[in-house]
């Protein structure tokens, strides 16, 4: 499945994995300034604020899986099966599709705050892209460099929790994943002491241990523990591409390879791309599978006031770098 995190380390960083089966083709997408959005609803945006991230670009129509704003606003949207409901029309609401979510919060809200306020009268339906491409269930990190949110479409509606992690999972719903920290306070970086018995002489008989019990499989709720775990304790080196760095290692501890996780014969759930966009200089970063070389986009090196979409097809296959040609 998924993991998505927000990261600080004086910059905010915004980013996530995919991990999925096969790919839909997604790119690198800048969405400029003067792009007309047009939504089920009706509405019409012609002027807004700039968007970077990934994207299948269908009909001429970015779907975003994650994208940051020229603002500094991130939004990432991951699997919630069986738990996502979307709701049919409501005359009171807002109504925004699924799929439109994260183009209707980041080209009009410069923060998360502004955010927080639109979603109190918004309804996210049911409605399709189009009959190839039904809404996929799905729930979302939302985060800047002060806050961050999640956000669910369930039973009982839209719900906005804040999120003092800046991570998030698949399932279960996230409010129960929060709660499943408390499971792991005993964690810490530092090295163990013996609380098990005084009548034992138990010792820490290597580095590394700090860490002794954090969950490595690859299930949501695992991978919410380790992501948490590793980011609230990494350490950047305040380089210039310092936060960069330390960010794909913080994701790289939930990726997944090929083989450990078997979908059926022959078919295995692998991390497609993970992703950290530089949000205070609108790069975004990715990585996919096939090439471990970072590869990056910067949003204001392009024409960010013209009105068509700008894409960049992922750099895949390795790239070596050879020190002895």
């Amino acid at each position: 499945m998924c993991t998505a995190a927000a990261y600080h380390d004086g910059d905010f960083y915004f980013g996530r994995t995919l991990d999925f089966t096969f790919s839909y083709g997604e790119e690198v997408v800048i969405t400029p300034r003067n792009y007309p959005f047009v939504f089920q609803n009706g509405t019409e945006i012609n002027d807004h604020f700039a968007l970077i991230g990934m994207a299948h670009v269908e009909k001429n129509y970015p779907l975003y899986y994650d994208a940051v704003n020229e603002k500094g606003v991130g939004m990432a949207g991951l699997y919630f099966v069986g738990n996502a409901e979307y709701k049919e029309i409501r005359a009171d609401k807002t109504n925004i599709a699924s799929y439109e979510i994260i183009p209707w919060l980041l080209s009009r809200c410069a923060t998360v705050k502004e955010a927080k306020k639109q979603l109190l009268n918004i309804n996210i339906t049911n409605e399709s892209f189009s009959d190839a491409l039904p809404p996929a269930p799905l729930h979302w990190l939302l985060a800047d460099a002060d806050e961050s949110v999640t956000i669910e479409a369930v039973k009982d509606g839209v719900r906005v929790y804040d999120n003092p992690v800046g991570v998030l999972t698949n399932n279960p719903p996230f409010h129960e994943q929060l709660f499943g920290l408390n499971n792991y306070m005993h964690l810490s970086p530092k090295e163990p002491k013996n609380h098990f018995s005084d009548k034992l002489a138990l010792h820490a008989y290597s580095r590394g241990m700090g860490a002794l019990g954090l969950p490595g499989d690859f299930s949501s709720s695992s991978r919410f523990v380790r992501a948490s775990f590793i980011k609230m304790n990494a350490v950047s080196n305040h380089t210039e591409w310092g936060g960069v760095n330390q960010f794909f290692h913080i994701l790289g501890a939930v990726s997944q390879p090929r083989g450990c996780c078997d979908i059926s014969e022959g078919e295995y759930e692998i991390t497609l791309y993970t992703s950290c966009c530089h949000a205070n200089k609108g790069i975004y970063c990715y990585t996919t599978y096939e090439n471990h070389q970072i590869t990056a986009v910067d949003m204001y090196k392009e024409p960010l006031d013209h009105a068509e979409l700008i894409q960049y097809p992922l750099v895949d296959g390795e790239q070596i770098r050879w020190q002895n040609e």
